[in-house]
């Protein structure tokens, strides 16, 4: 009965023209692949052997089942023949199309026990449904290696059969070794994916083709070109890859650079934002400032070579700015709102983030140990440069209602594609703190080396390393020479967005014809040098005509007024001496501005100074009063702090750069073509000097005027220019202070605070001052000051201070455990102090390491001069000034070696 019922159930259920009747109680699941959950006769299975010996005793039943095959399009052709090594496998065939036929489905012969299962492992199979891929996909299926081969045993007579039946040579040879029994076994959506129109056709062939391996001639013919085509397309890809260094490799600190062969990106390809990470790493991780040099300009040589279009952006973000100053874009994000950002992305609270902030000191740090620990079900698409720049501008532009939620939304987008050092960078970014010690006058040095080694643009242009067809000191003289040119054109245009445009299509040579100074577009003012001695003016001064200006004390205000054939005062701006646009600050003054040009005037650049003025008494007010004004957005109507405005230059006049013509000439031009308005429009107030009596009774009138001394400068001669963006030895100021003992008084910033006792309890009652150092980007600890307050200033100071408080000292603060403030305090106030020496200091580091390997300079009796709101900490007092301070004292001037007296680009 069990037989009878195993016939009747597979005529029924499987369709099965014949079924093999064995003595005993078999298990369909042999002969065809259904689960056993569908046909469990619970009975003992037939063997492996008897399946085998009965398809091998009816070899022309397999012969029909071919044919039969055949009709349905089930045998594979060449984009999809069987392996072939002496174990061939006939493949399934699909009954999705012929559910009403009769035929008999294809079985499997070479089942493998369950043992031998086992000792083989799984394998994978890549396939795709692409019809022009098909040979690709059939050279991309991936079998691992298996320690313990699984071996099949197919008697002599199956072996021919098969041969009969199947004689197609595979295109990939597979060894004995990789093959495995489950290689040809694809669900019927696989096939059907993979059976194109094409395989189709051959498959239909007549039969005198199927005695020739299924396969035509033409087939044939076609199939070597395109093996060969193929394989050619590979190698050549191969070959492209080989001269990319792997991103993760990048390294532009490399001996012997070359833009194209070390770069980690192909030409006219977006750039890695890794391979800026790699380069400010590179940076970070050396002090020596022309090694910085050689390595920002080795990344700038492979911008502009490969994709210089990602010049501008590089520029930027190395500079950590977004737009030129006078636009006043920033990314306003707050350390809470970035350690939220870096939290949410990680699984760590706000808590969390600040303890590790605080072990770490550095937040950029902190999230990139972060980011390397986490993993994410889809790995984000790569940062390029120009994405990371596009999201820090749209951060900085987010504005209104929810704008904090946004800006945290796009910053963690960028975040979780971060690899590498990438969240480091990308953090510090948002901070506004790279500290790598990359100062602007570096990044402009490595953008002249740059173009001196591989020019954009020129007669020279294309080429890759210039520096090999010349000596040593060609090159270097070539370098200062673009040096000078981009420095100086860039103190007259200071905006990269134009300059590195003119750069990339002009060259270097011919910036200074294609970026000029023009209104709108604020510039770096010219400083002064102290001095202490009246008599130091007539050695600088030698047989030179100058003159004595009163040096007021304000604000300075450079006034723009564009227009061509009459001044357009409706676009004048005002700005101040660190680029920021002060005109929402000034609408008086700016309403005013009728007033002092007259018929002549169609376009100016004016350098003032803006001072607060009692118009009834007529008299300069101390330059605390004029910090009182509102800073943003004032309303004339509520302006109770009047200002004078004292103008002493003129550098722009009616299409005309000025700065290059002697100080006299634009004087003469400054008197001739502007109004004097008492208390709203005054020229700066001075006399020319010959002697040192002159000299002495123009400073006794300077302080009775409520000035703080004067300033002093060459009329005639190359003194004469204007220097922009210079601390020129051409100007020279001469305070009432020299006579104390410090020719100048100190711009320090705050960096910690000490708590107040005994009267002083509940406020700061002293704090820790630093110089800045530009070669390294940090701070170091100048003196300690607590005395010179009034009870009134420590509560305005230590209110002003809280918000400022941070949990430790930051890497790039310089400081002995000696002088360790209770409080931490983020760089942010900026005040003006004096004393009455310097000395060396073996607890404090002020310029360690110039003057000598183990003290730095401080400051004797330090007094609180005044708060300095027009400076940035990044424009305090540098260890450069103070080194040049300490020297020129009575007591040390005769015992050290003189100051060099040269001037550079601050």
């Amino acid at each position: 009965m069990n037989s009878l019922k195993f016939l009747t159930v597979s005529r029924l259920v499987f369709g099965l023209r014949s079924v093999p009747v064995c003595a005993g109680n078999v298990n369909i699941s042999h002969f065809v692949n259904v689960p056993n959950k569908l046909v469990n006769f619970g009975t003992q299975n037939m063997s492996q052997t008897s399946i085998r010996s009965f398809f091998t005793a009816t070899p022309k039943k397999n012969i029909e089942i071919k044919k039969e095959d055949s009709k349905d399009n089930s045998i594979t052709d060449e984009n999809e023949s069987p392996v072939t090594n002496g174990t061939e496998k006939k493949a399934k065939r699909i009954r999705s199309e012929s559910s009403g036929s009769d035929s008999v489905d294809d079985v499997k012969s070479n089942k493998v026990d369950s043992a031998e299962k086992k000792k083989s492992k799984r394998r994978r199979i890549v396939s795709s449904g692409s019809e022009s891929e098909t040979k690709s996909d059939t050279e991309e299926i991936k079998l691992e290696k298996s320690e313990n081969p699984v071996k099949t045993y197919d008697s002599p007579k199956s072996k021919k059969t098969k041969a009969k039946v199947l004689k197609v040579e595979s295109p990939v040879k597979v060894s004995p070794k990789k093959e495995s029994v489950f290689s040809t076994l694809k669900s019927p959506k696989v096939k059907q994916e993979k059976e194109s129109p094409k395989a189709k056709k051959e498959v239909k062939s007549p039969p005198s083709s199927k005695k020739k391996n299924n396969v035509s001639p033409s087939s044939k013919k076609k199939e070597v070109p395109e093996e060969n085509k193929e394989n050619g397309i590979k190698e050549e890809k191969l070959d492209i890859k080989a001269t990319l260094t792997p991103e993760a490799d990048y390294n532009p600190a490399k001996s012997k650079y070359n833009p194209i062969n070390d770069a980690c990106w192909s030409k006219g390809k977006e750039i890695p934002y890794l391979a800026l990470a790699k380069t400010l790493e590179a940076i970070e991780a050396t002090s020596a400032r022309l090694k910085m040099i050689e390595i920002l300009s080795n990344y700038f040589r492979s911008v502009i070579v490969l994709t210089p279009e990602d010049l501008l952006p590089s520029i930027y973000l190395c500079l950590n700015q977004l737009a030129p100053a006078y636009h006043s874009l920033e990314l306003g994000m707050a350390e809470t709102y970035i350690m939220k950002a870096v939290g949410q992305c990680t699984g760590r609270s706000l808590a969390q983030m600040r303890t590790a902030a605080r072990a770490s000191g550095d937040l950029g740090l902190v999230a990139e140990q972060a980011r390397a620990t986490q993993r994410t079900m889809f790995t984000p698409a790569p940062l390029t440069l120009r994405r990371v720049f596009t999201a820090l501008k749209e951060v900085a532009a987010e504005s209104g209602h929810a704008s904090v939620n946004k800006k945290i939304g796009k910053i963690q987008s960028l975040y979780v594609a971060c690899r590498f050092s990438e969240a480091r960078y990308l953090i510090r970014s948002l901070e506004g703190k790279l500290r790598i010690g990359l100062a602007e006058q570096s990044v402009l040095q490595a953008l002249a080396v740059a173009c001196a080694a591989t020019p954009p643009a020129g007669p020279r242009a294309g080429e890759i390393d210039v520096a090999g067809k010349m000596s040593a000191e060609q090159f270097k003289a070539r370098v200062d020479e673009y040096a000078l040119t981009i420095k100086t054109t860039y103190c007259e245009c200071p905006n990269y967005d134009t300059l590195v445009a003119a750069l990339l299509q002009h060259g270097v040579e011919e910036l200074p014809k294609h970026c000029r100074l023009t209104p709108g577009v604020p510039l770096k003012p010219m400083l002064a040098h102290p001095t202490r001695a009246v008599a130091d003016l007539f050695t600088r001064f030698e047989n030179e005509l100058f003159t004595c200006e009163w040096k007021y004390d304000g604000e300075r205000a450079q006034i723009h007024v564009p227009g061509e054939e009459t001044p357009q005062l409706d676009k004048a701006a005002i700005f101040s001496r660190n680029q920021e646009n002060n005109t929402t600050k000034y609408p008086d003054v700016i309403g005013r501005l009728p007033s002092l040009l007259k018929d002549t005037v169609k376009s100016c650049v004016l350098d003032c100074e803006a001072v607060a003025y009692d118009v009834e008494k007529k008299q300069i007010l101390p330059f605390q009063i004029l910090s009182t004004r509102k800073r943003k957005d004032a309303q004339e109507s509520e302006i109770k702090v009047q200002v004078c405005i004292f103008v002493f230059d003129l550098l722009y006049y009616n299409g005309q750069a000025l700065v290059k013509l002697p100080l006299q000439e634009r004087r003469q031009l400054l008197r001739d073509n502007f109004n004097e308005v008492e208390g709203t429009w005054q020229l700066a107030r001075g006399r020319d000097c010959s002697n040192t009596e002159e000299v002495e009774l123009e400073l006794a009138e300077a302080l009775r005027g409520s000035c703080e001394g004067l300033m002093v400068k060459a009329l005639t001669g190359d003194k004469a220019r204007y220097d922009i963006a210079r601390r020129s030895h051409n100007w020279l100021k001469l305070k009432k202070d020299y006579l104390e003992g410090c020719g100048d008084s100190i711009d320090a910033v705050v960096i910690g605070a000490y708590e107040g006792r005994g009267k002083r309890a509940g406020r700061f009652g002293g704090f820790l001052l630093a110089a800045r150092e530009p070669s390294a980007d940090c701070y170091q600890t100048l003196c300690k000051i607590g005395t010179g307050f009034s009870d009134e200033q420590l509560t305005a100071f230590t209110e002003a201070l809280k918000p400022h408080v941070i949990s430790a000292p930051p890497s790039y603060y310089s400081y002995s455990s000696s002088v360790q403030p209770d409080v931490w305090l983020e760089p942010a106030a900026v005040w003006e102090v004096r004393c009455a020496d310097l000395s060396l200091s073996p607890a404090h580091r002020a310029a360690l390491g110039r003057l000598e390997r183990d003290r730095g300079v401080s400051l004797r009796f330090p007094r609180f001069i005044r708060v300095r709101e027009d400076k940035t900490p990044e424009q305090a007092t540098t260890a450069q000034q103070i080194v040049e301070m300490y020297l020129s004292q009575d007591q040390v001037k005769n015992t050290t070696r003189a100051a060099p007296c040269e001037d550079d680009f601050y």
